[in-house]
């Protein structure tokens, strides 16, 4: 199958590796895929910050550099979730309205790519290790991913998936919610660490990079014994590429 790949900006710009992880992956999926490096930002902190009007630019920017005729699959349900969901607000009453509405049902986020259109949940990776799984709040609730990265996390090789508490409980990040209401934030990225350190695992999975930095920062601050991987660095690596991978962590 042919897909189009969208980089979100935080991958793009701070964890390049997970984004060449991430065409390997749909590449061994079976995917022939296209990227546009002309792509940017889908426009969703400008979006939350108020910004609608330069947020409806990156829109229609979204609309020129996808062809609409190939699946778009995006390794982050927040920014897979808002073009979904959002767009539609945003170019209502404009001539790009129709092309939008052409291609949104084909945005998918990648787990939800690989597990229910593919059918493709058994990757071949190997870690020997115990992991717990954070639910993103854009994913679960935007997007409605709940099950599919569990899936394909319970078929890595050596893996030990342990269920923390509270484990769709917000991280604290929010994008500017993290920058406008720090101390909060950090509060809230301190419970749901120790609630991971808790079950004893020793790296915290996520579909969403931009919460997996923000409690890799803390982590890092308070020096615990915990790290943390995107999906996609599971599914495509062993033990000795998940060593090397965390060890040029930005």
């Amino acid at each position: 199958m042919e897909i189009d790949l969208l980089i979100p900006c935080f991958i793009d710009q701070l964890y390049p590796d997970t984004g060449w992880k991430v065409l390997q992956l749909l590449e061994k999926a079976g995917c022939v895929v296209h990227y546009n490096p002309e792509q940017t930002c889908c426009g969703q902190a400008l979006y939350n910050s108020g910004h609608r009007d330069q947020a409806r630019e990156l829109a229609i920017k979204f609309l020129n550099d996808f062809s609409g005729n190939r699946p778009v699959v995006c390794p982050s349900a927040s920014c897979a979730g808002f073009i979904r969901n959002y767009y539609d607000g945003l170019l209502v009453g404009t001539i790009f309205l129709s092309a939008y509405r052409k291609i949104q049902p084909k945005i998918y986020e990648l787990t939800d790519f690989l597990v229910n259109v593919l059918h493709y949940t058994e990757s071949g990776a190997h870690l020997n290790a115990k992991v717990t799984y954070h639910d993103a709040c854009a994913a679960l609730r935007e997007y409605g991913l709940k099950d599919e990265a569990r899936v394909l996390l319970k078929q890595v090789k050596g893996l030990e998936l342990i269920e923390m508490d509270e484990s769709t409980t917000c991280c604290g990040f929010g994008g500017t919610f993290s920058v406008k209401h720090e101390p909060i934030s950090v509060a809230m990225a301190a419970r749901k660490v120790e609630n991971a350190l808790a079950t004893g695992a020793e790296y915290i999975i996520s579909t969403e990079m931009s919460c997996l930095m923000h409690l890799e920062t803390y982590i890092q601050q308070k020096e615990l014994n915990i790290k943390c991987l995107h999906i996609a660095d599971v599914l495509t690596s062993g033990d000795r590429e998940i060593e090397n991978l965390q060890n040029h962590t930005p």
